[in-house]
């Protein structure tokens, strides 16, 4: 299998824990310890982007997400590390206070255009034009899309697999748990999990799209991936299992019953969850597995996300 090049920054591997939470053990996958300014999943794609971006001689890369959003922290903090510049295209307003990752995306220099949710839809286009104007002014500029999901960038979650595999014996492993925004993380382990002949369930828990539309996100990259690589694979698409309904306060809320678990969890564990991501993940793996026992056959990834806690503190402390 010829994998693509990357950059090593991530710290990796990241553990693989056995907690208990109100009496149920369950593992759990430490993706918040790949580094604490990168702290999460998001850099293990970029990674693979960052090395592409560097090979091709790249001033400034442009990305997306949410004001809060994970990936365009961990963008600017990596690519601060290797010497490149970075612009965002947040959907969301600027802040005199500015908090969690908005606050540390300014710290790392990062230039900031600040998008209504309308103009964001069509935020791809915008980067595009942006970026076609720098270059007609000799500028080399790299585009990544929302949450760094490319057919390159899922090569973090590829390799993830066989590095769970050095770590618990997968064949005994029901499924993987994650949050899923752009699909890109649950992506790359089906095809993980496709590469190793594993009967592995991946369960993306919606916290952005619908789940048809997040269906489609995910499968358009895995099946990308395999044609683009000429992978000796094939996709069972019953490994993958959307779980819907734990967003409905929308993408940047969360709700009184998921931020009373997540209090619990820090209490019990020492594990801080965002609102965002992990929290609404968590409530989906306790109400589908750890609270029925399950934990130790269902991996919950946790795929980072602290700075953003900081952002809603103030809801935080409410509900402790």
């Amino acid at each position: 299998m010829n994998m693509p090049n990357k950059i090593n920054l991530a710290h990796l591997p990241t553990p693989l824990e056995k907690l208990k939470f109100r009496n149920k053990k369950f593992l759990i996958k430490r993706d918040d310890y790949s580094g604490l300014d990168f702290s999460g999943n998001k850099i293990r794609k970029l990674e693979y982007l960052l090395y592409r971006a560097k090979k091709r001689r790249a001033e400034i890369i442009f990305t997306c997400g949410g004001e809060q959003s994970n990936h365009c922290r961990a963008t600017a903090s990596a690519a601060a590390r290797v010497g490149i510049k970075t612009k965002l295209f947040l959907w969301g307003n600027d802040s005199n206070s500015s908090e969690g990752n908005l606050f540390l995306n300014k710290m790392y220099g990062a230039e900031i255009s600040f998008l209504n949710k309308k103009n964001y839809n069509n935020v791809n286009e915008i980067m595009l034009e942006e970026c076609a104007s720098l270059v007609n002014k000799g500028k080399m500029v790299y585009v990544i899309p929302e949450g760094g999901s490319t057919v390159l960038g899922i090569w973090g979650y590829i390799s993830f697999i066989n590095e769970l595999s050095e770590q618990v014996d997968l064949r005994k492993i029901n499924g993987i748990l994650s949050a899923s925004g752009s699909g890109g993380t649950a992506a790359g382990m089906l095809v993980g999990a496709a590469l190793n002949k594993l009967k592995l369930n991946i369960y993306a828990v919606a916290v952005l799209y619908s789940k048809q539309e997040l269906w489609k996100k995910i499968m358009f990259l895995a099946e990308g991936v395999i044609e683009e690589y000429n992978l000796n694979c094939a996709i069972d698409e019953s490994n993958l299992v959307i779980i819907d309904g734990y967003s409905r306060e929308g993408y940047k809320n969360i709700n009184n019953n998921k931020l009373k678990l997540i209090a619990s969890l820090a209490k019990e564990t020492g594990i801080l969850l965002d609102p965002t991501y992990t929290g609404k993940a968590f409530a989906a793996y306790h109400d589908n597995f750890l609270g029925i026992g399950k934990g130790n056959k269902v991996i919950f990834l946790h795929s980072g996300g602290l700075f953003g806690t900081f952002a809603k503190r103030r809801k935080y402390l409410l509900n402790l």
